[in-house]
């Protein structure tokens, strides 16, 4: 393994033990704490009220889907009528 790599294995392993530091501080904060708890109290309408939006915003996004594909569905009928509106283009004479 070459000098560079070492170096760029070693930055990510930092980087990666930092972080999980960060995240298991925030989470012993939120979980063990009396200000923690408190915050926790706060912040849990707030998510709630997160999570509903975004069920909501998922579920239009899926009818809109929905209107999109039948739009589709619709102008490929269209395009692929092949049977001619007038069957021919010189009216015969019925006598």
């Amino acid at each position: 393994m070459d000098e560079e790599a070492r170096v760029d294995e070693n930055s990510r392993a930092i980087a990666a033990s930092l972080i999980g530091a960060l995240i298991g501080g925030a989470a012993g904060y939120l979980l063990f704490t009396e200000h923690g708890r408190a915050l926790r109290r706060q912040l849990e309408p707030a998510l709630e009220d997160i999570a509903r939006e975004l069920s909501s915003f998922r579920s239009t996004i899926r009818r809109a889907a929905d209107v999109a594909d039948e739009g589709r569905r619709l102008l490929d009928d269209a395009l692929s009528d092949t049977s001619p509106r007038y069957p021919s283009p010189h009216q015969t004479s019925p006598f």
